[in-house]
């Protein structure tokens, strides 16, 4: 079984990138199964999308939630939420993580401090594998702050992590997104892919 949690704000895509990836998984003909926790995400809360794969097509995946601790990969689309969400992480477990910190709203009136970067120093310290990659330039080098989600889809496609090819990702992005978007998109996953493997 492979298992990836995705975890970030309501707005920054993280359902869209977990349906890619099963996709990507049913497409190579393996079983794959998704759930999310949405909470207050139309208000910029906390959003978490599980997603399972079977590891050869006959590995049957019974539940879509992933347990603590059973993560191959965390991808965080914000730092303080993979921080939060970093339980989930097997010991030798991959993170992928966003540069961009978005302040909570507590911390913006004032009542708390959160300081990014040293959220990501703090992963980097904590995870057995951590990867900073720098969505906010990814996202303006292709024109549009929408394709964050893909940027990290390339991202994990990059480090072979849930045995999905880099192509089988980009087809599976293919289907998943408007026609009008594909070439924008096909240049995100690139671009994340690249981040990774420098």
């Amino acid at each position: 079984m492979k298992s990836a949690l995705l975890c970030g704000v309501g707005g920054q895509g993280t359902v869209l990138a977990s349906r890619i990836i099963a996709q990507a998984a049913m497409d190579s003909g393996r079983q794959a199964r998704t759930a999310e926790t949405i909470g207050m995400a139309q208000r910029g809360g906390a959003v978490v999308s599980h997603v399972r794969i079977g590891e050869t097509p006959e590995e049957a995946v019974t539940s879509p939630l992933i347990p603590d601790g059973q993560a191959d990969v965390l991808i965080g689309f914000e730092p303080g939420e993979a921080a939060r969400n970093l339980k989930a992480l097997k010991p030798d477990g991959i993170v992928i993580v966003n540069r961009r910190a978005i302040v909570p709203v507590t911390a913006s009136l004032g009542k708390s401090g959160y300081d990014g970067e040293t959220v990501l120093k703090w992963l980097e310290a904590n995870a057995a594998h951590c990867f900073v990659v720098d969505g906010d330039q990814a996202a303006q080098a292709c024109g549009s702050e929408k394709v964050l989600n893909v940027v990290l889809t390339g991202a994990l496609a990059a480090t072979g992590a849930m045995g999905l090819s880099f192509e089988a990702i980009k087809e599976a992005m293919i289907r998943r997104v408007k026609p009008a978007f594909v070439e924008m998109n096909k240049k995100a996953l690139a671009l994340g892919a690249e981040m990774v493997r420098r």
